[in-house]
């Protein structure tokens, strides 16, 4: 692990103490990712402001899955994994969608392959997606409102794996059942 402060309310800068009051609150403990963040309170406020403007999208629970784990899968975040499989559980997520995306194996839906396909297409290119994977992604019955939700999303999720790379975050006691490595091909 390298040398980042993991913050509880008590250590963290002071713009940082109220957010991670709210993560406790919320989520019963203090993430290991919020308690990182907190030592740059932007950083924890953005994200923050991030999540909840991405639970707030025209996507459904399983929807919001695909396009997390797609990006922490894709982006090999050994915290998010594991994280996001926890919260897909409580989101009542199905188990089938769930270890399609972590073992990188087709899903049970033509409509989220689809999603999981263009949230790839977005992170993989940075955006530059072509005309035949931003098609085929309305072919699937999505339209421009999810092409930028997908945007909202990877701008979320990149905070979250680069701190997570960068810091070596520890996974949350709750979460370490999940871990996970990507599977070599």
């Amino acid at each position: 692990m390298t040398d980042f402060a993991l913050h509880d309310v008590d250590s963290a800068p002071e713009r940082a103490k109220p957010l991670l009051e709210g993560s406790k609150k919320n989520m019963g403990m203090i993430p290991s990712l919020h308690a990182v963040m907190a030592e740059a309170p932007g950083l924890l406020e953005g994200y923050q402001t991030l999540h909840g403007l991405f639970t707030n999208t025209s996507f459904n629970a399983n929807e919001q899955t695909v396009v997390w784990q797609t990006i922490n899968v894709e982006n090999e975040c050994h915290y998010c994994v594991p994280a996001h499989t926890g919260i897909a559980n409580m989101m009542k997520v199905p188990e089938e969608i769930t270890e399609a995306l972590r073992n990188e194996t087709p899903l049970p839906d033509d409509k989220l392959e689809a999603l999981r396909d263009f949230t790839l297409a977005v992170v993989r290119k940075r955006g530059k997606v072509t005309k035949d994977a931003l098609q085929a992604f309305y072919d699937a019955g999505y339209e421009q409102q999810q092409v930028l939700e997908v945007v909202l999303g990877v701008a979320q999720k990149t905070m979250s794996n680069y701190v997570n790379h960068i810091a070596e975050t520890p996974i949350d006691e709750p979460f370490k059942k999940f871990e996970w490595t990507r599977k070599k091909s």
